[in-house]
């Protein structure tokens, strides 16, 4: 393979993962800032294989060959989720940028020690929460913000996928499985989000799929200022699949259908005194407003909204659940 001689910020993948493709490969090819220069896999091969099929020039040995090249600025990390704390350190430590998939790590406690680790190292590091780059999420917190709906009284956020296969990584506790992890960090996110501050889990309960393992989860929230919410998700239940957010204020309601994907179909529709309107921003993916913002970041020192600390809060949400649930804690791999 050659030298891809493109400028722009050049960003190496850890992992031939499935979700690679559409969360940064498609994505790059619109950037005109970006180019994804090189790729590990823990088999060489595959990262061949996929570096042939997608056109990245670079295929390393080792994933902490690629995170010390010095070729590359950015790392791009969708390993599972035990093993995101670990790579981003290592990035850290090699001086380059990270944007590393949702959750951010395996618990809160390892996220306060990257929160740490970046603030002393000047690199930008970015969980991959790419819908909250998206309008439609933008959109729903200007309207909250307007105080259209008034005080706020319930927010809820649900996120389920059929996931049948016991096998599959996500189900792996020793890789910081779980529905609450994989599916349910979207909707704890959205909580937070939407809700406007970081609530404590008043109540969990959880549907297993073995012992340490959650196959769906429903927890209850209560915020700062009074207002109650409601997180679900599930990998594996009778909610086969849903992606939705609601928040209720005193004078007005507000729906979101499809706040995961939004680029599949989405729908913003608001009831107040104001009336009744509906809204779509769009079929531009998430994804490509996620990397716009990574770039930003990186090039020219614009705000993230999805940094360490915002890593941090999500995390301790999930924690607190995992606890009212009567589980254990995700740990690193």
């Amino acid at each position: 393979m050659t030298e891809d001689t493109r400028p722009g910020l050049r960003i190496g993948i850890l992992g031939a993962a499935a979700i690679a493709p559409a969360a940064l490969i498609a994505p790059a090819g619109r950037n005109p800032e970006v180019v994804v220069s090189a790729i590990a896999a823990r088999d060489r091969s595959r990262a061949e294989e996929f570096a042939r099929k997608h056109g990245i020039a670079q295929v390393y040995d080792s994933y902490q060959a690629l995170v010390d090249a010095p070729d590359l600025d950015a790392i791009y990390i969708p390993l599972p989720n035990g093993l995101h704390g670990r790579w981003t350190r290592a990035a850290i430590a090699a001086g380059k940028h990270v944007l590393c998939e949702k959750p951010f790590t395996a618990n809160a406690a390892e996220a306060r020690e990257i929160e740490t680790l970046a603030s002393d190292s000047g690199v930008v590091v970015m969980e991959a929460f790419h819908n909250r780059y998206h309008p439609l999420i933008t959109g729903a917190e200007k309207i909250i913000a307007s105080g259209e709906l008034g005080k706020l009284v319930r927010v809820e956020a649900a996120f389920s996928f059929p996931l049948s296969k016991s096998s599959d990584i996500r189900y792996d506790y020793r890789l910081a499985g779980g529905a609450l992890m994989d599916a349910g960090c979207y909707p704890v996110h959205l909580a937070r989000v939407l809700g406007g501050e970081n609530p404590e889990v008043v109540a969990a309960q959880a549907k297993l799929r073995g012992p340490q393992i959650d196959r769906a989860m429903t927890a209850e929230l209560r915020f700062p200022s009074g207002h109650t919410g409601r997180i679900r998700c599930s990998m594996w239940s009778a909610d086969v699949l849903s992606a939705s957010a609601t928040v209720v204020g005193e004078q007005g309601r507000m729906r979101l259908l499809n706040p995961i994907l939004p680029q599949l179909g989405h729908v913003l529709s608001v009831r107040s005194v104001d009336g009744r309107r509906l809204r779509r921003f769009g079929r531009r993916p998430s994804y490509d407003y996620q990397l716009d913002a990574f770039v930003a970041a990186v090039l020219r020192g614009e705000p993230i909204a999805t940094g360490p600390g915002d890593a941090v809060a999500t995390m301790t949400v999930i924690d607190a659940i995992y606890q009212a649930a009567g589980l254990p804690l995700r740990q690193p791999s």
